[in-house]
């Protein structure tokens, strides 16, 4: 970058300036003059990011001001060179002949006060801009795209800031293609400050665009290559992006397989343009035993021991083995998942499960057999097939049953969030259709439907506005006594309508007994502020209710505040509802630790 000030001059001016400053710091830091207040900038004539750059440019050294105490040797000397300061933070806008006058005197409300009266002048404008690529990206679609959006204009002031962004992101883009020697062989401004004009020249040679050649994993020989392929964001043959490498060593890095991950790529051995990429691997132990322990006012407390072994015949299939012990849920279930190789969410997967649950409107024994399919669409996009067998026995109210259901079923999720642990953007929408028949062997027929969704909205001051809403819908041809109680719908509880009992709404029976219902809709809106690294706090409103029939859907509401701390294994959650539009409304303290994303 070149212009038509004397930069020589200026340059020993500054060194001579900043020894002048040294010596001053030197020989009279033992007795400064002591004042009542301390230094005061005042700065008039500009305004807005002029005036903030000057600002900036005027802040006062280090030693200067002590407490109330100003050098008064070193601030002459400050005060001597602040015209040339303020021109120069001046150039980086396009103002290049600016007048500043600018005294030291004695202030009322400070020991000194330094008045800048700028005079900016007329800025320089851009009399021509050459923007072009050269090299074998030169027609590069996106490449051209930058180059006609470049944020700077023939006419237009001169701004350096500008100039450099447009510079960085035509740069950034071309890394992020592939073409990873990218250079500006020319980048130059030329000004003349007799004609208040420039003439900017830029030009990118983007050289060579690289593909992905051959992976190679190292340290994890237990690990077969196919298994680890599936961890890849790129394929073979495919334009490098450091993005996608990058992303890779986060899928391997989160598989909880590995504790260390170094992916690698090797421009200097790079042929016919094919990079290859090397990644090292400490792995895990395979096998894990991880008890837990936890409380909900849902589940009251709980614990639970899960065996986990995460290369089962050192093919990285998965096998999950948990005991869970709660006041109101008892349960184990074993899961044997064979990964896809696909990607890292596609996978075949069988379990059983064996629950017995009892809560304040209902009381069941299953034992379940389900296979299923999940099958990865990509940028979070989970198609999921199962088919379950299942019996049940149940007791709700005053009803004593049993129920034996083949349950096929599918669900898709739509999944993107900016943070497991605490997110600050991003939503999960997920729909599934299940159901039987009594040809299919089952003690009854159902074709039910369920939606689910929850999104949280950034606002501005760290404020978050979270929503969520859940719709369910049952179609029956046999009366609802039929229906196992893990099939009906319920409200109330902390991830439904807060204020009341877990599943503690729904239709009742003649002696007043939920019994739950064929239909269910909740919602729930909460506005969170955050404070400090991991606390915040919310207010929240939720509504809904399970029902038969919208003639007799009853909409319950609960309000409330909040209080939140995230941990790294989730976030803690302490709200306190109070039930509306009822008689004799009554609070409740709900109380849950991770979050439901």
């Amino acid at each position: 970058m070149t212009s038509g000030g004397p930069a020589g001059e200026r340059t020993i001016f500054r060194i001579s300036f900043h020894i002048l400053l040294f010596l001053a710091a030197l020989f009279t830091g033992i007795g400064p003059v002591c004042g009542q207040e301390p230094l005061e900038v005042v700065v008039t004539g500009i305004q807005g990011e002029l005036l903030e750059n000057v600002r900036a440019a005027l802040t006062p050294p280090p030693g200067l001001v002590t407490g109330d105490t100003v050098n008064l040797p070193w601030l002459e000397l400050f005060a001597a060179d602040t015209p040339e300061r303020v021109r120069e933070a001046l150039e980086p806008f396009g103002y290049y002949d600016a007048r500043v006058e600018s005294s030291l005197q004695r202030g009322e409300k400070a020991s000194y006060r330094l008045l800048v009266t700028v005079y900016p002048g007329a800025p320089v404008k851009i009399g021509e801009l050459i923007v072009r690529l050269r090299g074998p990206g030169r027609d590069d679609g996106s490449l051209r795209e930058l180059v006609d959006a470049f944020p700077l204009r023939k006419g237009d002031i001169l701004n350096h800031s500008s100039y450099e962004k447009g510079k960085d992101l035509l740069k950034a883009r071309a890394v992020e293609m592939g073409y990873l020697d990218a250079e500006f062989p020319i980048h130059e401004i030329r000004v003349s400050r007799g004609e208040r004009s420039a003439r900017i020249i830029l030009e990118l040679e983007t050289g060579t665009r690289y593909r992905f050649g051959d992976t190679t994993f190292n340290g994890a020989p237990q690990y077969p290559d196919r298994f680890l392929g599936r961890y890849l964001e790129y394929e073979k043959g495919e334009f490098f992006s450091p993005r996608k490498l990058g992303q890779t060593q986060i899928n391997l890095g989160s598989s909880e397989r590995f504790t260390g991950v170094v992916a690698t790529a090797d421009r200097d051995k790079a042929q016919d343009s094919a990079m290859p990429v090397r990644i090292d691997l400490t792995p895990l132990p395979r096998r894990r035993l991880r008890p837990g322990v936890g409380y909900g006012t849902d589940t009251g407390a709980r614990g639970s021991i899960r065996y986990k072994d995460v290369n089962l015949f050192l093919l990285g299939h998965e096998l999950n083995a948990e005991l869970k012990v709660s006041q109101r849920l008892q349960g184990f279930a074993v899961a044997y998942t064979v990964p896809g190789y696909r990607d890292i969410n596609s996978s075949l997967g069988l379990q059983v499960n064996l629950q017995r649950e009892e809560t304040s409107t209902y009381t069941n024994r299953l034992a379940a057999l389900e296979g299923s399919w999940n099958l990865s669409l990509e940028r979070g996009r989970l198609l999921t097939f199962y088919a379950k067998s299942q019996w049940e026995e149940y007791t709700v109210g005053a009803q004593t049953s049993s129920a034996l259901l083949v349950l096929p079923g599918i669900r898709f999720s739509l999944r993107d969030f900016d943070s497991p642990i605490r997110p600050t953007r991003g939503y999960r929408f997920t729909i599934e259709a299940r159901g039987t028949h009594q040809f299919l062997g089952s003690s009854t027929g159902i074709l039910q439907g369920i939606a689910d969704i929850h999104a949280i909205v950034p606002l501005p001051w760290r404020f978050s506005l979270i929503g969520r809403a859940k719709t369910g819908l049952s179609l029956q041809n046999e009366p609802l006594k039929e229906l196992p109680a893990s099939l009906r719908f319920f409200a109330g509880g902390d991830r439904s309508v807060r204020g009341y009992g877990f599943q503690s709404l729904g239709p009742r029976d003649s002696t007043g007994t939920v019994i739950g219902g064929k239909n269910l809709l909740t919602t729930s809106i909460e506005l969170e502020r955050a404070l400090f690294t991991n606390w915040g706090v919310a207010a929240f409103l939720d509504a809904g209710n399970a029902f038969d029939s919208l003639t007799r859907f009853r909409l319950y509401k609960g309000a409330g505040l909040g209080v939140r701390y995230y941990t790294p294994i989730g976030a803690i959650q302490l709200d306190l509802a109070r039930q509306i539009g009822v008689e004799d409304p009554a609070f409740r303290i709900h109380f849950n630790v991770g979050l439901e994303l």
